[in-house]
């Protein structure tokens, strides 16, 4: 059984996975700065909500 999805990128990498204990989606991040992570988790964001509506 998987335990969500991790994207990897040039700049580092994006774990997407569903909460266990609460109806929501937890995405974690690492880049090459704290900003470049954050700038990842926005991307990924931006697109899960394209996907939900």
């Amino acid at each position: 059984d998987a335990d969500g999805i991790r994207i990897d990128f040039p700049e580092g990498w994006v774990h997407v996975r569903k909460s266990n204990t609460e109806p929501i989606v937890r995405i974690y991040s690492e880049g090459t700065s704290t900003e470049e992570a954050e700038r990842l988790v926005s991307m990924v964001e931006k697109v899960l909500q394209t996907a939900g509506s």
